[in-house]
């Protein structure tokens, strides 16, 4: 793999894009407000990933790394196809098993990208990463699932009806909008509860993170009342950071 140039997008974005085979990989990032961090790590797999990342950082001013790219090998009708895993030094494939994953020179290239390009957009300490994340499983249809990193029982209770309450509030007058539920760790047990990224990625060594899980309504129909929703919460949830 080879690494280009260091490009500057805009007035303040830098990307650093990889040249691989069978594509292309790109890490771009966007500073915000001190040590916070809004991150999509599979901004092409995780389909409008990207977009919502984007859109919450110009809603929340958080800072903004978003990773596109980076397929190993194609999805076909079985399933998805391997990837780079982005936000840990594994390739693998959506959906499996973390156990499955693979440690490789190149991931590990990517990720180190990855978590360089999140600390400096993060301006000083990391006090609050929050990853977007998006998945198609039938059990997660109706849910918005947050694994978390540095929340403990009592504030995932409070994290939990905040979000509920947001999200009440912006849903009233659509009644065709789905009311999805909230699962958060560790209140709540997860389909997805991060565990690659926290045994040996960044979510290893972050102070306070939010892994959100969004169904497919989240993201496409229903998209832009979500994000709403979702950059209300952040704002509000990071006032429970400690460094604040």
């Amino acid at each position: 793999m080879a690494t280009g140039p260091l490009i500057l997008a805009g007035c303040a974005t830098r990307t650093v894009v990889f040249d691989m085979e069978p594509g292309q990989g790109a890490i771009s990032g966007t500073p915000g407000r001190s040590g916070l961090v809004v991150a999509a790590p599979h901004g092409t797999a995780d389909v409008r990933t990207a977009d919502i990342a984007a859109d919450l950082g110009r809603r929340t001013g958080f800072g903004v790394v978003i990773a596109t790219g980076f397929a190993i090998e194609p999805d076909t009708r079985e399933g998805p196809g391997r990837r780079y895993q982005v936000n840990r030094p594994t390739e693998g494939a959506p959906g499996r098993s973390p156990s499955e994953e693979v440690p490789t020179d190149c991931a590990r290239e990517v990720y180190e990208a990855y978590e360089a390009r999140v600390r400096e957009v993060a301006r000083g300490p990391l006090r609050l990463l929050a990853e977007i994340h998006g998945n198609n499983h039938g059990d997660s249809a109706g849910r918005i699932e947050i694994a978390t990193v540095g929340v403990d029982r009592e504030l995932a209770f409070r994290l939990r009806a905040l979000l509920e309450l947001i999200r009440d509030a912006h849903l009233q007058g659509l009644a065709e909008a789905p009311r999805l539920d909230v699962l958060i760790e560790p209140a709540d047990t997860l389909r997805y509860t991060a565990s690659g990224a926290k045994r040996c990625g960044l979510l290893k060594s972050v102070e306070r993170a939010l892994h959100i899980e969004l169904p497919k309504a989240a993201r496409a129909e229903w998209r832009e009342v979500y994000t709403a929703i979702l950059a209300d919460f952040l704002v509000q949830a990071a006032a429970y950071d400690p460094g604040r």
